[in-house]
């Protein structure tokens, strides 16, 4: 799944119907699209950062990515900050973001696969915004991570079988702390986007 910049020449007909009614919903809100953040949660691959870039772009929205975020302040990549610190030190790292995040409103934050594992995170999350999570088949999640090295969970044991295996261990994770599930499967970046609006404007 890869965003392209939105214009009407890389869009289907199908997708330049949803961006005219994305545009009508941007003009109608007065203000910010949304008076809170928008929060990704999902498994790797998921399409978090696809996501994010589009509703960005759509609706002039700041994007935080969490991920991105704590590599900077660390100054090393999660598979160093794995190896050197370890998994609960990053998950701290991840908890000190969210706090810090709840100043912000009308932000996309884009949330790492294992963020929502931990209650605490959870709680924090839920102070944000309205937190959306989006699902993928393993099949989907493989074709979209097998080409990707910095995922320190998945590397050396990339197969449907793995997959298929960690997904179900996060999943009631993942739905206690979604406020909107949005399945990414056969659906176009927009498809997408317009969900999200329609179902978190509400």
């Amino acid at each position: 799944m890869n965003f392209k910049k939105i214009t009407k020449e890389n869009l289907s007909i199908k997708d330049q119907d949803i961006l005219k009614r994305l545009q009508v919903m941007k003009e109608k809100q007065k203000g910010a699209m949304f008076p809170y953040n928008i929060l990704l949660i999902g498994f790797m691959g998921s399409g978090k950062t696809t996501i994010s870039d589009c509703l960005s772009q759509l609706f002039d929205m700041e994007i935080i990515d969490m991920d991105q975020e704590i590599v900077k302040k660390e100054d090393m990549t999660i598979p160093e900050i794995f190896k050197t610190k370890g998994e609960e030190y990053f998950r701290d790292a991840e908890t000190n973001l969210l706090i810090e995040l709840q100043s912000k409103t009308n932000t996309i934050i884009s949330c790492g696969g294992g963020t929502a594992m931990r209650e605490r995170n959870k709680v924090e999350m839920k102070k944000n915004g309205r937190v959306v999570l989006l699902t993928a088949s393993p099949e989907t999640i493989l074709e979209r991570v097998k080409d990707n090295h910095d995922r320190p969970l998945l590397e050396g044991r990339k197969t449907v079988e793995y997959i298929s295996e960690l997904m179900d261990q996060r999943r009631p994770k993942y739905e206690a702390a979604a406020d909107i599930v949005i399945s990414t499967d056969q659906k176009s970046v927009l498809e997408i986007c317009e969900e999200i609006a329609l179902k978190a404007a509400n």
